[in-house]
């Protein structure tokens, strides 16, 4: 399973260059998590409700070429693995007609509560909707 949306380059994206400014990557990289946990039947909005949010802890990502004004881009995300108290996302973004890459990412992040209390254990929203990805990976 794999989240798969477009996102066309706009001005505000860019810098004066008409080159997207790399800190907008990490925006798109943010939605697409929130769409891929949507699709894994996780409401991030239900699971803030009862006291958990998922942080991102780590970050990993390889610039490969710059994407320009105008550009429509396709940002993939797709679950790579879950531990005891972490979760870790894949994501790329590629030139829809092209296919170029523009970044591949590795991103973690871990539960805690709303105060920011890790979970030393994954939560059951969470165990129940890893294991639901892993059987449609399966399928």
């Amino acid at each position: 399973m794999k989240n798969v949306f477009e996102q066309k380059v706009s001005y505000c994206d860019t810098d004066a260059y008409g080159v997207v400014w790399h800190g907008s990557y990490l925006r798109w990289l943010e939605i697409g998590r929130m769409y891929f946990c949507d699709d894994m039947g996780l409401d991030l909005v239900k699971c803030q409700e009862n006291n958990l949010v998922l942080p991102l802890t780590s970050i990993s990502v390889k610039y490969k070429s710059p994407a320009k004004l105008g550009d429509t881009m396709v940002i993939e995300t797709t679950f790579a693995k879950s531990s005891k108290i972490k979760l870790t996302f894949e994501q790329r973004i590629y030139n829809k007609e092209t296919g170029k890459a523009y970044i591949e990412a590795v991103i973690e992040v871990v539960p805690v509560s709303n105060d920011g209390k890790l979970y030393r254990k994954m939560p059951e929203v969470l165990q129940v909707a890893c294991e639901k990805y892993a059987e449609e990976k399966c399928d």
